[in-house]
């Protein structure tokens, strides 16, 4: 006699279905969460023998995101990198959310107490508004402004120079990237010089001409979903499969490095793609 299969319980399905949604909501939880610190060695023939093993933290794109209260877990996560300068890339703030009070007092406190920290502005704080006041609370309260300015690093009796431009959604009269790379070559010469520019998707077609030998951005989110053999599902443009959204890229004789940032603007989520603490060691070739 041929036996009929039992037909499942609806509460089974119900407690399977329910597990599932409660693993995956845990799961995106820990990715948008979850500090991940990582490591990158460029290496560069022309860097002076003084910075050879400098260390900088790059965080780029926390979007008002707090890491603990006061931040806390994202300062340890840097200061156990031991950088010798924090470059801070843009998107501090988030047009589509709210500013926690003193956020960014709370920030540039924390950070200059572990290294000298540089800042240009991203896309959002010129969206948020009130531009010149936050350049003015973040100075004093220790980081160092750059807008459409450079200035030099010393280390070990050696210096390079370090420009940083302020976003193209500034003031429409600001310095173009080319007006400040030409201010550089005519105050040092050639140096070896490194620009902070908050826009990756610019590299290729800009900033990769100013010659600049190391060009450092934020921007793209890590392309927002990661997955295997992409750079990225998304931009920040909301189109598909862009590139320089992660790590190091070269074009036209320019390095570049993108931070996959820490935080996310408005509803969007990582998937794939951990909230990035970039600790990049410079190398003589």
């Amino acid at each position: 006699m041929a036996k009929h299969p039992r037909k499942r319980r609806p509460l089974r399905r119900l407690l399977a279905l329910l597990i599932i949604v409660v693993l995956t909501a845990l799961f995106l939880r820990w990715s948008n969460t979850a500090l991940q610190t990582a490591y990158f060695d460029p290496v560069f023939a022309g860097l002076p023998e003084g910075f050879d093993g400098c260390r900088i933290v790059v965080l780029g794109d926390l979007h008002s995101t707090s890491f603990g209260e006061n931040n806390e877990r994202l300062l340890q996560a840097v200061q156990k990198t031991a950088p010798d300068y924090i470059f801070l890339v843009g998107d501090l703030l988030d047009a589509y959310r709210e500013v926690p009070a003193d956020y960014a007092v709370q920030v540039a406190d924390g950070l200059s107490a572990i290294a000298p920290t540089y800042y240009v502005t991203g896309n959002h704080e010129w969206a948020v508004g009130g531009v010149p006041e936050l350049k003015e609370l973040l100075t004093a309260h220790g980081v160092t402004v750059l807008s459409n300015q450079f200035t030099t690093l010393e280390r070990n009796g050696d210096v390079i120079v370090l420009a940083g431009i302020d976003d193209p959604n500034g003031y429409a009269d600001q310095k173009t990237p080319e007006e400040v790379a030409a201010e550089v070559y005519a105050a040092y010469g050639d140096p070896f010089w490194v620009l902070l520019a908050h826009r990756n998707n610019l590299f290729a077609p800009q900033y990769s001409l100013l010659g600049a030998d190391l060009v450092v951005s934020g921007h793209g989110h890590g392309g927002i979903i990661r997955l295997p053999f992409t750079d990225g599902l998304l931009s920040t443009d909301r189109t598909f499969f862009p590139s320089y959204t992660a790590g190091l890229y070269e074009e036209n004789g320019s390095c570049l490095f993108v931070t996959r940032g820490l935080g996310n603007s408005g509803p969007t989520f990582r998937l794939f793609n951990r909230p990035e603490v970039a600790a990049v060691t410079l190398h003589k070739g």
